[in-house]
């Protein structure tokens, strides 16, 4: 546990060094025309997934700005790492870029022996651009109607239920263990190919709870065929106000996903310093938020600084988590 907390206290580290120093600049006359051509953004998930729906709602206010197509590349498999090692060996012009979750550096350097690229020296952050909270719902056959309830019900039933995830080392996952251990329950892992099989399975009675994303779920709650009960981010959501973070009974509990910008290490200083502002302006855009807001997602924008903390913070969090659940991946 010792080397998982070290380990993750220096994650993401040395982008800030780099931009804090000035490593990273190559001079100020190239980066003022910048870009002066199409921009890749590349994804580490499938089509559809939140980090591609961020990446294609950024990426269209991006093109507009800089007057420069900014295309949406697909490169799925590894929890990101395909398309983490793809971004990593990139020139480090600008003009390859990486939009992923939290998991690229969060969670796995701590779930897989070895990865093709390093989250220390390989990738440095450029902006979060959204956070999407995840939302624990039950089946309506289930008995608990609040989070509190649904507490004290699985403790006087310890290992007679069950919990669906996206699968072995996924947020869903991952939440759910910490959850788990912080207050004692006994519930057993039911892994899935991504929330297209976890959802239907819990609609289906298959699973008595999941945690999963607010459009995925709201059509079944509005229904009546699942219940919400509470939200994984520290702070209440806008999407359901009147639900309680699990946060208010576990104090610091925050793993709602983050995505973000990544850039090759070596990229110039004034380039990332540009693109972040650029990205943080964009979330700022009324008619970006209204269409992230309907889409269960919280647009954000930051510095390069600032995302870095944010996943420093996600590093030591996740570390623990994965060690909670015993998860490994080959």
């Amino acid at each position: 546990m010792r080397n998982a907390s070290r380990r993750a206290a220096c994650l993401v580290g040395l982008g800030i060094a780099l931009l804090s120093h000035g490593v990273l600049a190559q001079g100020v006359a190239g980066a003022r025309a910048y870009p002066e051509k199409p921009v890749r953004v590349v994804v580490g998930y499938s089509p559809g997934g939140l980090p591609d729906t961020v990446a294609r709602l950024v990426a269209q206010k991006l093109g507009e700005r800089w007057g420069h197509q900014v295309v949406v590349e697909n490169k799925p498999g590894a929890n990101s790492s395909i398309a983490a090692e793809f971004v990593a060996k990139s020139a480090p012009d600008g003009y390859t870029a990486l939009v992923t979750d939290n998991s690229t550096t969060a969670i796995n350097p701590f779930l897989y022996a070895k990865l093709p690229y390093d989250a220390e020296k390989d990738l440095v952050p450029v902006s979060l651009a959204a956070r999407a909270p995840l939302f624990l719902a039950v089946h309506s056959s289930m008995p608990a109607n609040t989070f509190q309830e649904l507490v004290t019900l699985v403790k006087s039933k310890p290992g007679q239920f069950t919990y669906g995830s996206s699968g072995i080392g996924s947020t869903h996952h991952l939440c759910m263990e910490f959850l788990k251990s912080a207050l004692g329950l006994a519930i057993t892992h039911v892994p899935y190919k991504g929330t297209g099989q976890s959802v239907p399975a819990l609609v289906a009675g298959q699973v008595p709870m999941v945690f999963s994303a607010y459009p995925s779920l709201s059509g079944y709650a509005k229904d009546g065929r699942v219940k919400f009960l509470a939200v994984n981010s520290l702070k209440r959501s806008n999407l359901a106000p009147n639900l309680p973070a699990i946060a208010e009974t576990v104090p610091g509990f925050d793993f709602a996903p983050t995505i973000g910008f990544f850039v090759p290490a070596g990229t110039s200083r004034n380039i990332i310093s540009k693109f972040s502002a650029d990205v943080a302006e964009v979330a700022k855009l009324p008619d970006f938020v209204a269409r992230a807001t309907s889409l269960g997602i919280e647009p954000v924008g930051s510095s390069p600084e600032d995302y870095a903390n944010s996943l420093r913070a996600d590093a030591e969090r996740y570390s623990r988590a994965v060690k909670m659940s015993g998860a490994k991946a080959d």
